[in-house]
């Protein structure tokens, strides 16, 4: 299954990436490839993921304190956000 970032995403994603990127060398790539990792996951089986708001799921990142908020729009995944686990829950919700 295919997938895309929404802008917000994408710019959440770039800053971590940058954030990592400056806390220790490599880190980054660990980052990215735990995001990677998580997106594999989740275009090979969407449904396993638990829903938190009518056709939204989240899928937590392994080894780093993030999920991804994604929902699947015409046999493509939507990406919708690049979630901190303590951010408030539902910020990413005007992005619908």
């Amino acid at each position: 299954m295919k997938y895309f970032l929404h802008p917000q995403a994408q710019e959440e994603l770039e800053q971590t990436v940058l954030f990592y990127k400056k806390q220790q060398a490599g880190l980054e790539k660990r980052f990215i490839e735990a995001i990677e990792d998580a997106i594999n996951r989740v275009c090979r089986t969407p449904l396993l993921y638990r829903k938190i708001e009518d056709d939204v799921r989240k899928c937590r990142l392994l080894h780093f304190p993030y999920a991804i908020i994604f929902r699947t729009r015409s046999a493509q995944i939507e990406i919708i956000a690049v979630m901190h686990i303590r951010k408030p829950p539902n910020y990413w919700q005007s992005r619908k």
